[in-house]
């Protein structure tokens, strides 16, 4: 019989590794352009982001809208050591953000 304790934990650590969260919003400016916010959540451990890396997750989710002409302009990773992020590769949580513009501007 397997004791409780680690039952609990492989079950929180299972949770975690087969879970991702993301969210996105679009908010229209004008009739055919407007701005867009996506962000994702991944689990990192032992260099495999779970279920892919964050920061693909929320790309992803901005592309999927379906909106033409798709612009990021800002994107971040958190949390981030630079050159140092191979530490935060062995276990880590990480969020990303993605936003920018779609569409044409009307004249």
């Amino acid at each position: 019989m397997v004791p409780r304790r680690p039952r609990l934990v492989a079950i929180a650590l299972a949770t975690l590794v087969l879970s991702g969260c993301a969210s996105v919003s679009f908010e229209r400016k004008t009739p055919t352009s407007g701005t867009f916010e996506s962000t994702a959540w991944a689990f990192t451990f032992l260099s495999f982001d779970f279920p892919s890396p964050a920061l693909a997750i929320a790309r992803g989710n901005a592309s999927d809208g379906g909106h033409p002409n798709l612009l990021i302009e800002s994107e971040s990773v958190v949390p981030s050591l630079g050159r140092l992020d191979w530490l935060l590769d062995i276990l880590m949580i990480r969020r990303a953000h993605v936003s920018g513009t779609w569409g044409t501007p009307s004249e």
